[in-house]
């Protein structure tokens, strides 16, 4: 269902009675649609998991995704992670774990940086800046990481994303982090079965391994 966050940003929740367990699951680019509504359906019926999805882009969903791109540097880090943190806290658990996609990734990055979160998994984040989405409201994720205190954290990698190039996966294993990668996959290879990009059998290995570690 469609909630209001206490920062004001719209998110979907599904609730499970007695979970012992929240996930936030921050979208990509594109934010809340029917694809991140059967996610969260799906990862809570599965898991038993209280889920949690709040809006990118609040305010703004008329945006297109060219549009969008542009924006992303006018986003600020304390409002987009303060909504991750409020969909933290609309789970209800007390153990909360965060994974995001593509945009949302580079986030689950920066939220892992926090201290707030059990355990973290960013599926093809953005590990450094691209250029055109540098503003004075974010920060490197490389940086928030070597800065902060991290929680566990895996990184779902394709080696032929151009998002993710070799040396930053590299400066990003170097923090400790788990890589799970994928030879030959393209960006957005799990999450979006419509997209070119998708691989079902690697998509399902790489649910499995995050769903396992995010559990542990």
């Amino acid at each position: 269902m469609r909630i209001e966050l206490a920062t004001g940003t719209t998110a979907e929740l599904v609730e499970v009675e007695g979970a012992d367990r929240g996930l936030v699951l921050i979208p990509d680019i594109m934010g809340l649609r029917p694809l991140f509504d059967d996610h969260v359906a799906r990862l809570a019926g599965q898991q038993g998991w209280t889920v949690c999805a709040p809006q990118m882009f609040p305010g703004q969903e008329q945006l297109t995704v060219e549009e969008r791109m542009s924006a992303a540097a006018e986003l600020d880090d304390a409002q987009v992670l303060a909504d991750v943190a409020a969909a933290a806290g609309a789970t209800g658990c007390a153990t909360v774990v965060v994974a995001g996609f593509c945009m949302g990734g580079m986030y689950t990055l920066k939220a892992a940086a926090t201290g707030r979160y059990h355990r973290a998994a960013a599926f093809y984040g953005m590990i450094r800046l691209p250029d055109n989405w540098r503003g004075p409201g974010q920060g490197e994720p490389l940086e928030m990481l070597a800065a902060g205190d991290p929680c566990p954290l895996m990184a779902v990698i394709g080696t032929d994303d151009p998002f993710t190039p070799a040396p930053d996966v590299a400066a990003l294993a170097a923090t400790g982090t788990q890589i799970a990668s994928y030879e030959g996959a393209q960006h957005g290879f799990v999450h979006d079965p419509d997209r070119p990009a998708h691989r079902p059998a690697d998509a399902a290995d790489a649910w499995a391994r995050v769903l396992d570690f995010l559990g542990q």
